[in-house]
């Protein structure tokens, strides 16, 4: 499979699946249903809803018919060109590469794909409306990791890696959900972005987590998710508290989701001596664009001095703030942006490719991200196309 242009292995960082209507409730044990996310019929039709706490994030999450990958883009390129940016049809039944592991790596072999890590569509989405019941939290996805790991896999192919979603909510469960997870043999695991516990996830009150993780030389992924941070802060400036994604004010998109939780959280992580006392695990930053990469750096280098005499919970962070995040965290930026920019804050070896594929906000054809690394050599162009992410799911001796 590595033969495709090059030795270099092509490997999406940023892929998704449509989950079914059962994902949540087929491995949780039938005594612990009550704290199973399902779907209940109403007069306007379903409602997901989380315990009883209807879900109001993402409409329709598991719908038949879904926006085309790629359909925002062309519609935005429609619109740029002065044409009708409805002229291409926007919606599709899901097809079955979607839902279905053999059908996806049939397709991922039509499109040049080797591999590619694979997140959730709802389930990135769902913590924020039970973050108050660590007992559920835990449950929940517990039983949503045994539904990824049977219809996608962990990686054990070397092709497809289905990343399980964690909390550190309760931590003696989620040490437990690591431990079968190693054993299952995941490399990569996902955390929502933003604080857990009402604490930093650096916190040294979750060691017993990241030692374990740090001994298996894990990759942390922290994908765009419902973080709360809306909930959190924006109704102090009169916002609506749980808008669904796609009602979010102009506000709300520039100031509480996407760029908020994931710059606090990797702020946090250095700050708190994340990576000094934890050095096997990588960061892997995905879908939460790259525009605030260089501002973040520049900020935690001036204020370090400015918090000098300030509490260092995980212990006094040696070196620079940006040198740090160079070494350890790796991005995947959004396909419209300045990737050079990227590149020059970071340096090559620490972005990687993300199509986003079969969102409609993603590429349609993933491999065209390439097209977007002119001026780089082609050498750093495989790098970040591939090479950088096989660094991130290879197992560490």
């Amino acid at each position: 499979m590595g033969d495709r242009g090059g030795p270099a292995r092509v490997i999406d960082a940023d892929n998704h699946y449509y989950e079914p209507r059962d994902c949540f409730t087929r491995f949780m044990a039938s005594s612990h249903m009550e704290d199973a996310i399902r779907v209940q019929s109403t007069a306007a039709g379903d409602q997901v809803v989380v315990g009883d706490r209807p879900f109001t994030f993402l409409p329709d999450p598991f719908g038949e018919v879904r926006a085309r990958p790629g359909a925002l883009r062309e519609k935005l390129r429609n619109l740029k060109a002065g044409m009708d940016p409805d002229r291409d049809p926007v919606m599709e039944p899901v097809q079955p590469a979607y839902v279905d592991r053999d059908a996806r790596l049939s397709l991922m072999d039509e499109q040049g794909i080797d591999a590619a890590l694979l997140f959730p569509t709802l389930g990135v989405c769902v913590e924020h409306f039970m973050a108050d019941d660590p007992r559920r939290t835990s449950r929940t996805l517990a039983a949503f990791n045994r539904w990824v790991l049977e219809a996608w896999g962990c990686g054990g192919d070397g092709r497809i890696y289905g990343v399980p979603l964690v909390s550190l909510l309760d931590v003696d469960a989620a040490v437990a959900e690591l431990a079968w997870l190693i054993d299952e043999g995941a490399r990569c695991i996902h955390l929502r972005p933003g604080p857990q516990a009402g604490r930093c996830p650096a916190d040294p009150v979750f060691d017993p987590f990241w030692a374990r993780a740090d001994e298996a030389g894990l990759t942390v992924a922290f994908h765009i998710a419902e973080s709360g941070f809306n909930e959190r802060y924006s109704t102090a400036w009169g916002e609506v508290a749980n808008p669904p994604a796609h009602q979010q004010s102009a506000f709300q998109w520039t100031s509480f989701y996407g760029d908020l939780p994931i710059m606090q959280t990797l702020a946090s992580l250095v700050f708190y001596n994340f990576f000094g006392r934890f050095p096997r695990l990588r960061v892997l930053s995905v879908e939460n664009g790259s525009l605030w990469v260089p501002y973040l750096l520049a900020a935690m280098d001036k204020m370090k001095g400015m918090g000098r005499n300030g509490p260092w919970p995980g212990g006094y962070v040696a070196g620079r703030p940006s040198e740090i995040v160079r070494e350890k965290v790796f991005v995947s930026p959004y396909h419209e942006e300045d990737i050079g920019t990227l590149v020059e804050a970071i340096g090559p070896r620490q972005v990687v490719f993300g199509s986003d594929f079969p969102h409609p906000e993603g590429l349609a054809r993933p491999t065209e991200f390439r097209e977007l690394l002119t001026g780089m050599s082609a050498a750093d162009q495989d790098l970040v196309m591939g090479g950088n992410a096989e660094r991130l799911v290879a197992a560490r001796q």
